[in-house]
């Protein structure tokens, strides 16, 4: 992929690591923004890429938005608009992104930090690592919506009007993550998570994943529909007949991706 100036993309294995690289708190610059949202789609329609690992550099995933910058953006005709419009498509990219994406936290994920961490399939944490709303401590709002698949109606509450971070160990009590690591063993755990989801059928991952963000807001009976048609659509592809031919043959699987 072509060099970016705030993110760092490393491929291999099938699995695409992806680090926010905006020191020193990796706030979301416009910069990074755009970057993260590029990078994101690309991966989206690349064949070597089965499952992507997105974490930050340093002490803290993601500080939240980069208000200096942000007053700049909204001194200009249009900047608010343009830069809510911008901050949307940007998470969105992480929750549409084709390929599983798993969020290695780091560190601290407050505002637009959040709202990444909500957008992941899966999570897993650094015991340093915490999830908070502070917006307000600065006079702002946000994540709030994004919160709501993380967290109980209680809790997203004391969070947003104290500015409370919620850390790591009770992130994991709490079943917001998959696990609560020490700090070194948080990549090889993300890894090893990507690495189990490369392994299965990139066909039936990606429609797995966009079953589950079609069906999130959908009544019972038509989510379940739903996911009725898309078993039969995975199921006439050539790597569920070869998943079904080294189940019976008691070998592992070779998937081509189609």
């Amino acid at each position: 992929m072509e060099p970016f100036a705030e993110l760092k993309v490393v491929i291999g294995n099938f699995v695409a690591t992806v680090t926010l690289a905006s020191p020193p708190v990796n706030a979301l610059t416009r910069v990074l923004n755009d970057e993260l949202t590029l990078a994101l789609d690309t991966l989206s329609e690349r064949d070597d890429v089965r499952c992507v690992v997105l974490t930050g550099e340093g002490k803290v995933f993601c500080a939240g938005a980069d208000l200096k910058g942000r007053s700049a953006i909204l001194a200009q005709p249009g900047g608010l608009l343009a830069h809510s419009r911008r901050t949307r498509e940007c998470f969105h990219a992480i929750r549409e992104c084709a390929k599983p994406v798993i969020g290695a936290l780091n560190g601290a994920a407050l505002g637009s930090g959040l709202a990444m961490a909500a957008s992941c399939d899966i999570l897993i944490a650094s015991e340093k690592a915490s999830i908070g709303a502070p917006e307000v401590d600065v006079g702002l709002l946000g994540g709030g919506r994004h919160a709501m698949r993380l967290f109980s109606h209680s809790r997203l509450r004391r969070m947003m009007l104290t500015g409370y971070r919620v850390p790591g160990p009770e992130l994991y009590r709490l079943g917001v993550v998959e696990a609560c690591t020490a700090p070194e063993e948080l990549m090889p755990a993300a890894m090893e998570l990507a690495a189990t989801i490369a392994s299965k059928s990139p066909v039936s991952t990606r429609m797995i994943k966009h079953t589950l963000n079609t069906i999130e807001d959908m009544s019972l009976r038509d989510g379940y529909r739903y996911e009725q048609d898309m078993t039969a659509a995975i199921a006439k592809t050539e790597d569920a007949q070869e998943a079904r031919a080294a189940f019976a043959e008691k070998r592992a699987p070779v998937f081509k991706g189609r």
